[in-house]
């Protein structure tokens, strides 16, 4: 089998799995399209406001893209074509039901951002947990989504728009979309960057059949790990590849469509879907990491030289020319800014949340809003590779976390929780390993017994689960 037809067939698993498995996650959950959304109880013309689903399916995806399924994808690409395992599979049976089970309970919970999401499933002491570690995450997410597209944009602009100026202006931007009503900024333009987006991801694609169709993959092997610093596949992967496959992040976005979501039965085609797409943005960039270049090791030394914003400059520009490139480029600049505001949008909520305060009121929001913001310039002052590390893994744990939380929404409800039990263990063990093994910001346990520690400690996770997991909660809603 040539080797483009890797590209053609995951594509057609992801497609797949929309409407064969998303049905099936569906018909688990069981949405009531009688039963009134948020929009409707509690429309407040800022953050609860109805929007069609096609527009929700756009927005969604630009939400939850920032980088991640570009940045992530290029970077897992040095393992070989195990990556694009992880996408499909990680997409269909784990990102997106992560997505969707997030949305709908935001939905079912009148609204609820991740911390009540989490209280009300898994204790008092997760909520708690969860209001800190969420703002956290949001506020790592907005930096990191505002320093890579400034990066970007200085490359295409003359020397006096240097990165300083470009970080200034997308906070500036990110300032103003946090407060502003959801349908007047974002509503109207983002829907048209997502069509960009996607617009954009298949005109790489067909560069690389139209340029390069002997090329594809040229350097994958299945029978080894590809990384030219054999770093083990295994967990690094599975935190590398984030965005594009599974991420916790989304969970920390789904709620804002959730409060414009018109009827639950919409829910498979707004988050499921959404996270479909954006497993095959990442797809593609990780087939480029894996054809636009000769070897895996001049992949890793231009990551290593620019970040991967570099990847895909280059690639862009030699594979669509000047002005596609550009287009290109500029379509994935969008993605993190068009995630960063939303991150920013949805700390300022999670925030308002935790002291009850009303978010109708515009000087309430600029309470929270100048706080938040202050501090995110002062974090992107910080190495851009140090933010992302730990990015990476506070996203993955807040997947996991997230994925246990749906799993005993449904085990309290004799649904079929093991849906999301199943990838909830298999991603506390990847955590639980990357912690015990990293030596920069983990333990620097040799890679063989930390292994030993994530698979005991997510035996001891799903256990304590299956024990304790049907516990009602007190103040949970009860018709939910």
């Amino acid at each position: 089998m040539p080797r483009f037809m890797w590209f053609i067939v995951a594509t057609l698993a992801l497609i797949a799995g929309y409407y064969i498995y998303g049905k099936f996650v569906e018909k688990v959950f069981g949405p009531n399209p009688k039963r009134e959304t948020p929009a409707h109880t509690k429309a407040d013309g800022v953050d609860y406001v109805l929007m069609p689903k096609w527009k929700l399916c756009l927005i969604q995806l630009l939400n939850i893209a920032g980088v991640g399924p570009v940045f992530g994808p290029i970077m897992g690409a040095l393992y070989g074509p195990t990556a694009l395992l992880w996408i499909v599979l990680g997409s269909i049976f784990a990102g997106a039901v992560h997505d969707y089970f997030t949305g709908m309970l935001s939905v079912r919970y009148q609204g609820a951002n991740v911390p009540q999401i989490a209280g009300y499933n898994l204790g008092k002491y997760a909520h708690y947990a969860m209001r800190a570690f969420a703002t956290i995450l949001l506020l790592l997410v907005g930096v990191v989504f505002a320093t890579a597209p400034a990066g970007l944009l200085a490359k295409l602009t003359p020397d006096y728009l240097d990165f300083g100026v470009w970080l200034g202006i997308i906070f500036i931007y990110y300032f103003i979309a946090t407060l502003v009503p959801i349908d007047k900024l974002i509503g109207k333009i983002y829907p048209l960057f997502g069509a960009l987006l996607i617009i954009m991801a298949v005109g790489v694609t067909i560069a690389m059949f139209i340029k390069m169709p002997n090329e594809f993959y040229q350097w994958a092997d299945w029978t080894r790990n590809n990384h030219p610093a054999e770093l083990p596949l295994w967990p690094l992967m599975f935190i590398t590849i984030a965005c594009g496959a599974l991420s916790g992040f989304h969970a920390t976005q789904s709620p804002l469509m959730s409060r414009c979501v018109d009827n639950e039965s919409e829910g498979r085609f707004v988050f499921y879907g959404a996270m479909l797409m954006e497993g095959f943005i990442a797809l593609v960039w990780a087939t480029v990491g894996m054809t636009f270049y000769q070897d895996p090791s001049e992949l890793a030394n231009t990551i290593n030289a620019g970040t991967a914003s570099a990847v895909v400059y280059d690639s862009s520009l030699a594979l669509l020319g000047s002005f596609g490139g550009i287009l290109a480029v500029l379509g994935v600049i969008v993605l993190p800014i068009t995630s960063g505001d939303t991150a920013f949008r949805a700390a300022r909520l999670t925030i308002a949340e935790f002291f009850n305060l009303s978010q109708a009121s515009r000087i309430n929001r600029l309470y929270i809003a100048i706080p938040i913001f202050a501090l995110g310039i002062l974090l992107s002052q910080i190495d851009f590779n140090i933010i992302w590390r730990y990015f990476g893994l506070s996203n993955q744990v807040l997947a996991s976390i997230m994925l246990w939380t749906a799993a005993a929404y449904l085990y309290k409800k004799d649904k079929l929780h093991w849906i999301c039990t199943l990838p909830a263990t298999m991603m506390t063990a990847a955590c639980t390993t990357y912690i015990c093994y990293e030596p920069k910001m983990g333990f620097g346990i040799d890679i063989s017994i930390a292994n030993i520690i994530g698979i005991i400690c997510a035996a001891i996770a799903l256990v304590a689960f299956l024990k304790y997991g049907k516990k009602p909660i007190a103040g949970a809603p009860t018709d939910c």
